[in-house]
């Protein structure tokens, strides 16, 4: 993964361009980009994510945020309940609580 002011590029090889094609992967706005080498898709990317900035400035849009910091899971109920008293045990509300344990398990991205 690729990152630039908090969007991050995934990148695969397109045959018939004979180019690698990136694809901002945390938006629902389509914000692609392409290269030839690692450094011309690093720049391809900043141009692509400013050109989509200013064009949300520009219309007075507010630009997507890559990430809220909200997101549902879906639990069995008898989980959600185990969670709840993890939770209260240590004082913590269950997304405090949830929050912590999921930081502890997820594979840094080379940020």
């Amino acid at each position: 993964m690729m990152e630039y002011k908090g969007y991050y590029g995934a990148v695969k090889f397109d045959p018939e361009l004979d180019q690698f094609h990136g694809r901002v992967v945390n938006t629902r706005s389509v914000i692609s980009f392409y290269g030839s080498s690692v450094e011309e898709l690093r720049k391809e990317m900043a141009t692509s994510v400013d050109a989509y900035l200013e064009v949300c400035e520009e219309q007075g849009i507010e630009p997507e945020r890559p990430y809220s910091g909200k997101f549902m899971v879906r639990v069995p109920p008898e989980v959600h309940r185990d969670i709840a008293l993890a939770a209260a045990a240590e004082g913590k509300s269950m997304n405090e609580w949830v929050g912590e344990k999921v930081a502890g398990h997820v594979i840094d991205t080379d940020r």
